[in-house]
């Protein structure tokens, strides 16, 4: 089971994805072994973004912790590119509090040692994938940071005008919590 696991969270388009493949790319130089848990959302087989509905973010939550539940099983440091609750975030704008995933995304919050907030610097760009309207972007940001706030989750904030800092915050934050399997050698 991993000793470690980290989120970063928000909105699409912010950066998560490179911030996760740097500070990975940084931790297994340094010898960490890790697995990264991968966006889920691309392999959606059902409409996602503003035609989203509860089975296509219903497939996403239950994936992203089954997806987690492997990493954590074959790897002592997991980082994710998203965590539940920005999955969940994006049920609440189209379907609203689904009661039963609820407690499901509660519980399974409590499974990550750091939560790491990508705030929005710039509109999203194309991608073939995600939404590019900025209007649905701002939106679950906003209904991420109010999700952040009413659970009292402690989250690392990366400041928005620092974005050329945020991967060595983030490293600086992890590195002291993250072992390497490795004795030094000298």
């Amino acid at each position: 089971m991993a000793e470690f696991k980290l989120a970063f969270i928000g909105t699409h388009g912010v950066g998560k994805t490179t911030l996760c493949y740097g500070l990975a790319a940084r931790l297994k130089a340094a010898d960490v072994v890790l697995d990264i848990v991968h966006e889920v959302a691309r392999r959606c087989p059902l409409p996602i973004n503003e035609d989203t509905s509860l089975a296509a973010q219903s497939w996403i939550l239950h994936t992203q912790i089954s997806d987690e539940l492997v990493a954590a099983a074959r790897h002592p440091a997991v980082l994710c590119d998203r965590s539940v609750l920005d999955n969940y975030v994006y049920l609440l704008l189209t379907c609203g509090r689904q009661p039963g995933l609820e407690a499901l995304v509660n519980w399974w919050l409590r499974g990550y040692q750091r939560l790491i907030y990508v705030p929005i610097v710039d509109e999203p760009r194309e991608d073939g994938m995600r939404s590019t309207d900025a209007v649905f972007q701002r939106a679950v940001d906003e209904r991420l940071l109010r999700e952040l706030e009413a659970r009292e989750l402690p989250v690392l904030r990366l400041e928005p005008t620092a974005r050329e800092d945020w991967l060595d915050v983030v490293e600086a934050e992890v590195r002291p919590l993250v072992t390497t399997p490795q004795l030094p050698l000298l």
